[in-house]
């Protein structure tokens, strides 16, 4: 009997022991952050830059409106990013007024002057760690964002961070600063993947309400993005250049 009640305890013991080391450790928000900025800094260093498409769409319901555009962005080493425009299509006002106007506002933000303005760093945001996740089977640290003061280029709400490689997986969130009296709320949804080595965006998704115009809808897709390489080409494809600048869609 004293046998029995002693393997079964120490089953019971050992169960519990493998259990424990299975999880992954809590670890501390700011630790996550410091890690994941020096695995983007390396990822910098390391790049020359990169060049790719976009499409982004617009869809307003209310107004019956439509307007899509491809574009090709451009990104320097130094984090310069310049967009040109391949094709429009759809409701010119939203194509000039809108979809244009959130490019100028990345391509601002991307220059060296501003940039560390908006990045996911202790200077611009306070981070608390929630919990452990998984994506895709991978797994993640999920920790809030607050910023540290009112400004159109930062944001409050949430990330997802991979635990290997210390990769943005998932933002979500508002803008830290209401962009105008028109606008009621905004909630994006930025999506990154992986591909081999390297991270990138997948899809970024923003639901605006607006007093006047209603629900506005902006999907922007990314693809055929590519390093360039010291002859001037692409090789594979990324997006793992300043992963650390989260950015919300601003209408």
């Amino acid at each position: 009997m004293k046998n029995t009640i002693a393997c079964a305890l120490f089953f019971s013991l050992t169960t519990l022991v493998l259990g424990q080391t299975a999880e992954r450790p809590v670890a501390n928000a700011d630790e996550v952050m410091a890690k994941m900025f020096a695995q983007d800094g390396k990822r910098e260093a390391l790049s020359q830059g990169y060049a790719g498409y976009r499409r982004y769409i617009f869809d307003n319901n209310r107004l019956h409106k439509h307007a899509e555009l491809l574009v090709t962005v451009k990104c320097d080493s130094d984090g310069s990013k310049h967009f040109d425009v391949v094709t429009e299509d759809g409701w010119k006002t939203a194509n000039h007024k809108i979809l244009r106007k959130m490019m100028e506002s990345e391509a601002e933000t991307s220059f060296p002057e501003t940039r560390p303005k908006s990045r996911l760093t202790p200077d611009n945001y306070s981070f608390a760690m929630v919990q452990q996740d998984s994506i895709e089977g991978r797994p993640t640290y999920v920790i809030d964002v607050t910023p540290k003061r009112e400004d159109k280029y930062l944001f409050e709400g949430r990330i997802w961070v991979d635990a290997n490689d210390y990769a943005l997986v998932r933002v979500e969130g508002k803008p830290a600063k209401n962009p105008s009296f028109w606008t009621r709320s905004i909630h994006f949804v930025h999506q990154y993947q992986k591909s081999g080595d390297f991270w990138f965006p997948a899809t970024t998704e923003s639901i605006t309400q607006a007093r006047i115009v209603g629900k506005t809808d902006v999907t922007i897709q990314y693809f055929d993005y590519a390093p360039n390489t010291a002859g001037g080409s692409h090789s594979l494809p990324t997006h793992n250049v300043a992963l650390t600048e989260a950015k919300y869609v601003q209408h």
